[in-house]
């Protein structure tokens, strides 16, 4: 999909650039096509008017030794405008004089003359002996003007442009083409590392899912089977449906609560707050859950911190970390809890005890659904969406979160929020 994708675009680019490099060699091609004929006009009109040979004017004598347009009697190659010629002609065009800097054989006026009257066109332009040729004819009492010009090398500098141009443009497309399609893979790269996340997400989350169901399913069938049982021998079965339709209903708020946070227009209300007082409450609505556990918590807030943005969202953060941190701390194991300021953040940390992550863990610990240990964090009731939550809400609040871990010592997250001055 993201091959064609990457093909569709790669396709739409270079037919985009190909109109434009078209469209611009046109018009210099235009442009310098016009300004040639606009020249080549100027020189054929005074060449009527005068109707006086620059070079020589004599009655119409015809040569037996041809020459080259652009040589003169002399031998001698005069500039290519002086390549130019005049004929006058009667009513029936019979050649009667000759106004021109060059001689050529009678055959040559002849067939010259002869197929610009074919034309039946005041001016226009025809090739002759591998010589182009403008042309211009005047109307006068007795007959015809006909005066002409060599213009073969404004023609091969009009052809020689078609051929640059089609030599630039292949080498620019080919080169445009590889620039395009390195940015092309660079451009659907992240497009389409969310897509395959988002599909991941989606088939976890319909895992998650499906375990509760089939539980509750299961339970069910139970239940029909002993239909005359009482309610009260059937507790077992209803206790099991009750506890995993409290985790799908978690499962599907985390879910909920985080298709919310990703939503750009939903607004978080944004106010100053303590976050020492904040990250103090949670602390001690912990304590006693963690001792439970026979972990050793130790913290440290600095107090009068403020921030600026949810204090609930805030506390909600630190309560996932705390429950992380206890989750993965074996008995007789420790948390530390520090809040303190540096520089211009506050820098909260959660220190736990344990068997630490792995550095190839570390980086993708706060994507949804993801597992160090998959078996030990679905027994415990987790289903990793609580740090992906967490990052969520620190990127909403312009924050960073990261983790750093010793292997088989300890792991620590780090949160920093601006401070609020």
């Amino acid at each position: 999909m993201f091959n064609k994708l990457r093909n569709k675009f790669l396709l739409l680019n270079m037919i985009i650039i190909s109109v434009m490099m078209l469209i611009a060699f046109s018009s210099i091609y235009i442009i310098m096509d016009q300004n040639i004929s606009r020249d080549i006009d100027m020189e054929l009109h005074r060449e009527s008017d005068s109707r006086k040979p620059a070079g020589k004017s004599a009655p119409f004598r015809p040569n037996t030794a041809p020459q080259e347009p652009g040589a003169d009697n002399k031998g001698t190659s005069p500039p290519f405008r002086s390549a130019s010629f005049a004929l006058v002609t009667d009513k029936q065009g019979t050649i009667l004089t000759l106004s021109s800097r060059f001689d050529m054989t009678a055959e040559f006026y002849e067939e010259i003359k002869t197929a610009a009257l074919a034309k039946n066109k005041q001016q226009g332009k025809l090739k002759l002996d591998d010589h182009h040729w403008a042309y211009a004819v005047q109307t006068v009492p007795d007959g015809y003007v006909i005066s002409f010009l060599d213009v073969t090398s404004q023609q091969a500098f009009l052809t020689n442009l078609i051929y640059a141009f089609l030599a630039v443009a292949s080498i620019m497309l080919v080169i445009i083409f590889f620039i395009s399609r390195f940015f092309a893979n660079r451009s659907i790269g992240p497009v389409q590392e969310a897509f395959n996340r988002q599909k991941q997400f989606i088939a976890d989350a319909s895992h998650e899912l499906k375990t509760p169901l089939t539980v509750i399913n299961t339970n069910v069938d139970v239940l029909l089977a002993h239909e005359d049982d009482l309610i009260k021998n059937q507790t077992k079965w209803l206790t099991f449906i009750k506890s995993e339709s409290e985790r799908m209903g978690k499962l599907t708020n985390d879910l909920l609560y985080l298709a919310q946070i990703d939503q750009i227009d939903t607004g978080v209300m944004m106010a100053p707050f303590e976050v020492s007082e904040a990250v103090e409450q949670v602390v001690l609505t912990m304590e006693a859950v963690i001792y439970e556990q026979d972990i050793h918590l130790t913290y440290e807030i600095e107090p009068g911190l403020t921030a600026r943005g949810s204090i609930e969202q805030v506390k909600q953060v630190v309560m996932i970390l705390l429950d992380n941190a206890m989750k993965y701390t074996e008995s007789g194991g420790s948390v530390d809890l520090t809040l303190n300021k540096r520089h211009q953040n506050l820098v909260l940390t959660v220190t736990n005890t344990g068997k630490g992550i792995s550095e190839e863990h570390l980086e993708k610990i706060f994507d949804r659904f993801y597992r160090t240990d998959s078996s030990r964090t679905r027994g415990q009731g987790g289903y990793g969406l609580g740090l992906a939550i967490a990052k969520a809400i620190i990127e909403q609040h312009k924050g960073t979160i990261y983790a750093k871990s010793v292997k088989n010592e300890q792991v620590s997250f780090f949160v920093e929020l601006p401070v609020h001055m």
